[in-house]
């Protein structure tokens, strides 16, 4: 993976900067945005589609995602899948014109997966693309020609990634460390082991307080990030 503004990206995909998701050939590759080796003798390309991380800390913590039937037809640009979290709905959209011939079933009772594993078990479809849409195809960028511009896509979307997607979120501005503590205690008693918490303060001695909180705790601190005046940090309950 390759961090770009702090996001995480495949370099081995190509992506749709427009509707912020990704493809990967199957069964063959791409080679400076042409593609290669995965048409069958029709002609037909097949394409996994997910979302990036962009777009899965834009729309936040998933609650759903509804995938469009197997065997639909999908213009470029159209809706493939619906996602949706306690602050957003949205859809994806497809990259190219062709038919859903698979989708990935793991999110029908696992939505959060595609905000964990974006690029991996988070994918959203696969689809058969006809020689006719290869001009949508063609439109898809490579990670090396487009990393500028995500960058910037970043910075206007006010996108902030980190190591691990944030299962809780603890805003504690004007308060003492010392008095968020008790409240991080709280919340962690509260939720499953593995879940993520990120923690924002304004106090100077945040991040030495959380250090040894978790030293005392025994809970995993995965990220301590400065952006004065604010302190980030991402801890994951053991």
């Amino acid at each position: 993976m390759i961090k770009v503004e702090n996001c995480a990206f495949d370099e081995a995909l190509l992506y749709d900067l427009e509707n912020l998701v990704w493809v990967r050939v199957e069964g063959g590759g791409a080679e400076g945005g042409r593609f290669r080796g995965a048409q069958d003798v029709y002609g037909t390309l097949r394409i996994r589609i997910g979302i990036t991380s962009i777009l899965a800390y834009v729309a936040g913590r998933l609650t759903s995602v509804r995938i469009r039937a197997e065997g639909t037809e999908v213009e470029r640009g159209k809706s493939i899948a619906s996602i949706e979290s306690p602050k957003y709905f949205g859809v994806v959209r497809s990259p190219a014109r062709g038919r859903i011939v698979q989708v990935n079933r793991l999110l029908q009772d696992r939505p959060k997966i595609a905000n964990d594993d974006p690029y991996g078990d988070g994918w959203i479809a696969l689809m058969d693309v006809d020689s006719s849409s290869a001009g949508d195809l063609g439109m898809l960028e490579p990670l090396d020609r487009c990393r500028d511009r995500l960058a910037e896509r970043i910075r206007e979307m006010h996108v902030r990634c980190f190591s691990a997607f944030p299962d809780h979120e603890m805003f504690e501005i004007g308060v003492e460390c010392a008095a968020v503590i008790p409240k991080l205690d709280e919340l962690v008693s509260r939720i499953e082991r593995g879940e993520v918490v990120h923690v924002v303060s304004d106090d100077p001695t945040a991040d030495i307080e959380i250090v040894r909180w978790s030293e005392e705790r025994g809970h995993e601190l995965l990220e301590i990030r400065r952006e004065d005046p604010l302190i980030h940090m991402i801890v994951r309950k053991v």
